[in-house]
């Protein structure tokens, strides 16, 4: 095996699992969870039998929520409010407004991060809303007697 062919499988194997941290942290916290850990899986897929086998699950996973998250318009409204939330969050955060006179510890921990950490917030919004475009374009089914 080639030096070239080691790094290649090193930079492979890194991204694949930041990419399964990454889903599985935003399971629970802002972000495409699912479609992160699909993507680290792809890629540890390519380099594991294991993966390999566990990816078509988590296909499925991810297809099925993506699908059942545009079949109501109430369930689209909601995820176009909370990408929108999560963009203007991500500003204000980045703009990094002066702490309020309620804020119980010293200033500088309000709102740590500024702009890296609103670009991150804006970047998941949008990420979110190209999703929810994609999901409603891809895999809406139309219900008898809507539309």
């Amino acid at each position: 095996m080639s030096v070239r062919n080691t790094g290649k499988n090193v930079l492979l194997q890194g991204a694949g699992w930041v990419l399964v941290l990454a889903g599985l942290a935003a399971l629970v916290l802002p972000g495409p969870g699912l479609l992160a850990l699909f993507a680290g899986m792809a890629l540890l897929a390519t380099q594991y039998e294991w993966a390999e086998r566990r990816l078509a699950p988590v296909r499925n996973a991810a297809l099925r929520t993506a699908a059942d998250s545009v079949q109501t318009w109430l369930r689209i409204l909601a995820s176009v409010i909370g990408a929108l939330v999560l963009i203007g969050v991500g500003v204000y955060w980045g703009i990094s407004l002066p702490a309020p006179s309620w804020w119980p510890v010293d200033e500088r921990w309000w709102l740590v991060g500024g702009w890296g950490t609103g670009a991150t917030l804006i970047g998941s919004g949008l990420i979110a809303l190209g999703l929810l475009v994609y999901s409603y374009a891809r895999l809406r089914e139309p219900r008898a007697g809507s539309e």
